[in-house]
């Protein structure tokens, strides 16, 4: 299927208010809309339904699988579930793995095995009511995760250091409906929108003139040298398409993805960033 490649690449903005889906781009936080409890993903880890972390509704030249799929929900392993590295049980995996599941539902593992999830949403489903979490499966063992008492916001809040504190402005209330909503503005310059990333020291192959947001004055590689470009100065940590920022290498990836931080869901990433490719459907993150 041909596609045109987006133009433009855009900031997202995690607002200071609930979500008001008449004029906004999606929401953080919360609840995901248009699924009922049984097609919300459950953790094959834990048997815990996954966290949402946020819904975003796609501008239309990021509408990689066709007009009618204009949102996503993304689901992860919350914070308190990701101590140690995960610790598998095949009787839960197979048990949700058997469960029935939406029909755009894309699974995703990280490098410690922990889940996360996408749904791709047509405009009913967008503009559906929010579903309500499942109940945990009989067979899980693990301790019940704080978001699904508090919420989302809330509970990231609590347990978050001061520097992402510092990205709400104030305490979110302890509720499973509350909500951030979500702004795209487009980069003002980003020669980067519409081309797949490239690591400068992992050409991908064919290579591509995409370019690195940093060089090193005189092409001299040393912390002296080092310098932003000045079309990359005002670009936004979390955004859809364009220049990635990762905390360590570049993932491979198709122009369509998200970059973002741990407090725009809240998740735990070492203090790092992740990347979600939504036309491949893969997943990665680093440490900072």
């Amino acid at each position: 299927m041909a596609f045109a490649l987006p133009s433009r690449a855009y900031d997202l903005q995690m607002l200071d208010r609930p979500a008001d889906r008449a004029r906004d781009q999606g929401w953080v936080y919360g609840l995901p809309p248009g699924i009922s409890s049984e097609q919300w993903p459950l953790d094959p880890v834990t048997g815990y339904p996954l966290m949402h972390g946020f819904t975003l509704l796609l501008p239309e030249d990021y509408r990689v699988h066709g007009e009618d799929i204009v949102a996503l929900s993304f689901f992860g392993t919350p914070a308190d579930h990701t101590d140690g590295g995960a610790t598998d049980s095949p009787e839960i995996r197979e048990a949700v793995m058997a469960r029935p599941s939406h029909p755009r539902l894309s699974r995703m593992t990280d490098i410690l095995d922990y889940e996360f999830a996408a749904l791709l949403l047509t405009r009913s489903e967008y503009e559906g009511a929010f579903a309500t979490p499942p109940a945990p499966l009989a067979l899980a063992t693990a301790e019940r995760p704080r978001w699904l008492d508090v919420g989302g916001a809330s509970a990231f809040y609590g347990a978050a250091a001061l520097f992402a504190q510092k990205m709400f402005a104030g305490p979110p209330r302890a509720d499973l409906t509350e909500n951030l909503g979500i702004a795209l503005v487009p980069r003002a310059t980003d020669p980067n929108a519409g081309k797949a990333p490239q690591d400068p020291h992992f050409p991908r192959t064919p290579p591509s003139d995409y370019q690195p947001y940093y060089y090193f004055v005189g092409g001299v590689p040393s912390p002296e040298n080092y310098r932003l470009h000045d079309w990359a100065r005002d670009h936004a940590r979390d955004h859809l398409g364009g220049t990635m920022r990762p905390c360590q290498a570049v993932p491979e990836m198709s122009p369509f993805y998200i970059e973002f931080e741990e407090y725009l869901g809240g998740y735990n990433f070492g203090t790092g960033n992740a990347q979600l490719d939504f036309k491949d459907m893969t997943f990665d993150w680093a440490c900072g």
